[in-house]
């Protein structure tokens, strides 16, 4: 896959909705009912984050939920990626960028989002054919102003900001030209989470997906 497909399949899966909830999901028996809560919500593209041991099986079983698309984030090797792919992600998602990280996902047909903090960092991805790119950590680098200020000089550069959006910020960053989606966390709390509160978790995806700049 080039970077260039890369690119236009991560654009797609991006534009599915205004944000793409990412999940720290600790028991493979929440995985299910949890991707089948935020795909009737409207929210579609789930980002299973490798931050846990039952990551890989949680990505398995959420992969075979219907309309769900499901992909992996927290990319650092290429050994990630080999087995993201391996459990059926279908996306990735990456905190930064190596050359090694982007060469194994080319490799592996796994379209990638790799992530960026500096005009320097979105620069060099487009100058491999990367344009639809991850800003992190999004609010510590600036927030939307810095988004906003990276845009005007790589208006051909799209974003997904992740990392301390909420539904108190989420429509800064969403009425930006370059953003076409965010990231966040919000819309299933581990509390929620861990007391299978489903329906909560629905309720608060049919919100989250509503969200548009006026």
């Amino acid at each position: 896959m080039t970077p260039q497909d890369a690119s236009k399949h991560a654009r797609d899966i991006c534009s599915l909705a205004p944000i793409v909830p990412v999940l720290m999901v600790q028991d493979v028996a929440h995985a299910r009912p949890l991707a089948e809560a935020l795909v009737a919500g409207g929210l579609p593209a789930l980002e299973v984050t490798l931050r846990t041991p039952a990551a890989l099986d949680v990505i398995r079983e959420m992969a075979s939920v219907k309309g769900g698309i499901v992909g992996a984030g927290t990319l650092i090797t290429p050994a990630d990626v080999r087995a993201a792919k391996d459990a059926g992600a279908m996306f990735g998602v990456s905190p930064g960028a190596t050359d090694e990280l982007l060469a194994a996902c080319e490799a592996a047909d796994l379209p990638l989002l790799p992530g960026v903090a500096t005009a320097t960092e979105a620069m060099r991805l487009l100058a491999r054919g990367y344009d639809m790119l991850k800003f992190f950590p999004a609010e510590a680098s600036g927030g939307a102003p810095a988004l906003k200020a990276i845009g005007a000089p790589l208006p051909q550069i799209s974003f997904c900001p992740t990392g301390g959006v909420s539904p108190d910020n989420a429509l800064s960053y969403l009425s930006l030209p370059n953003v076409i989606c965010a990231g966040g966390s919000w819309v299933a709390p581990e509390a929620l989470v861990k007391g299978s509160k489903w329906a909560e978790i629905e309720a608060l995806a049919k919100t989250a997906s509503q969200l548009e700049p006026k």
